[in-house]
């Protein structure tokens, strides 16, 4: 038997069609009537012109009536003309234009390295620089003695330069999340570093003993690479009150992992650590401890008490091979990307912790991964 052919009138099939479509724009315009006439929109309106007073400088008592919204556009009109609000708008507006001076942005693929001009800007303060082909910081890097923010993540850097020793000012360096496998001892001359931030570079297996002078280091981050142990001049950092070493290669922890006595927050999860040293307990300041993984079969009673004040938490490990997102129905294949998405996701949790008054002090089950 061969296939059977429906043959269609065209001129109905463009009847039904026109009718529908007919159908369709009466729904969109009732809808938007409904929109309209709904409370929400009132809301929507109200929460508008009050963000366009806060804009103008306008004191609440002007547009709040009884705790109601005055939405009388003659508000904005008349306070628009205030000749002390434009001045003072005028003076905000040259503040912030003179703060942007010294801030220097650039993003984009269409760049591979920085623009010549860059070199003639000496007077810089900071660096943001990000999604970028860029492979290399330029050795005139050393001419920007003012410079306090280094932010260059998520670009094609392989290397730092050893010029980077002569930054005296530096308080941040992030360049997470590019293709860095070293890191140069000169690095350790910028005592006055604050942050620093390797994540995501996925190739780092140790860091210079030089690192040790950076006495001033409360923040590091150096997720997502290879490390075996932590490093000896992370130790060495005695100020330090944040260390994510989290998806690396950890086997264990030091046993004098206390000498870090202002360490406040300690991330270890997607490691391979099989149990947890006692010294832990003796970290006066710690709050905030998060691990995972089975092979984690040895962990000091003292920890899961909650009279130390200490939030444990034991994340279930999920690994997956893809993450799905359903709003943009997009697959994060890579492992990079991979680790990228767990960290944003990692850092709203702990800001969720940080938020709640009654936190538990113990989970056993947090998947690590997510279908959001």
């Amino acid at each position: 038997m061969g296939h059977q052919v429906i043959i269609f009138d065209f001129s109905l099939i463009r009847g039904l069609w026109e009718t529908r479509v007919k159908k369709n724009k009466e729904r969109q315009k009732k809808e938007k009537e409904r929109l309209e006439k709904s409370s929400l929109e009132k809301i929507k309106q109200e929460w508008n012109f009050i963000l366009e007073c806060r804009k103008k400088g306008i004191p609440q008592s002007k547009y709040l009536k009884n705790g109601f919204v005055d939405t009388d556009e003659k508000i904005l009109d008349t306070y628009g003309k205030n000749p002390q609000l434009q001045k003072r708008h005028a003076l905000s507006d040259e503040a912030n234009k003179e703060k942007n001076k010294f801030i220097f942005h650039l993003s984009g693929e269409q760049w591979m390295e920085f623009p010549d001009s860059l070199k003639e800007q000496i007077y810089l303060k900071e660096w943001h620089v990000y999604n970028t082909l860029i492979q290399t910081i330029p050795a005139y890097i050393a001419l920007f003695q003012d410079l306090r923010v280094l932010e260059l993540s998520k670009n094609q850097i392989s290397h730092l330069p050893v010029e980077i020793g002569c930054l005296k000012n530096l308080k941040v360096l992030n360049v997470s999340f590019n293709n860095l496998k070293s890191i140069p001892p000169e690095l350790g001359d910028c005592e006055n570093l604050e942050k620093l931030d390797l994540s995501g570079n996925m190739e780092i297996t140790e860091l210079p003993f030089e690192l040790s002078n950076l006495k001033q280091v409360t923040v590091v981050d150096v997720s997502a690479n290879k490390f075996h142990s932590i490093p000896i001049c992370v130790l060495r950092m005695s100020n330090l009150q944040w260390l994510d070493i989290s998806s690396n290669n950890l086997k264990d922890l030091p046993e004098d992992i206390d000498r870090l006595d202002q360490l406040q927050t300690l991330l270890l999860q997607k490691n391979k650590l099989t149990y947890l040293p006692r010294s832990l307990v003796n970290m006066p300041k710690l709050s905030l401890l998060i691990v995972s993984g089975d092979d984690l079969v040895e962990i000091p009673t003292a920890i899961c008490e909650s009279t130390t004040g200490l939030k444990f938490i034991s994340l279930k490990d999920s690994p997956v091979e893809t993450i799905v997102c359903e709003d943009t129905e997009e697959i994060i294949e890579s492992e990079r990307d991979r680790e990228q998405f767990e960290k944003e996701f990692m850092k709203a949790y702990i800001e969720d912790l940080k938020e709640r008054d009654l936190t538990p002090s113990y989970t056993t089950k947090v998947l690590l991964s997510l279908q959001l």
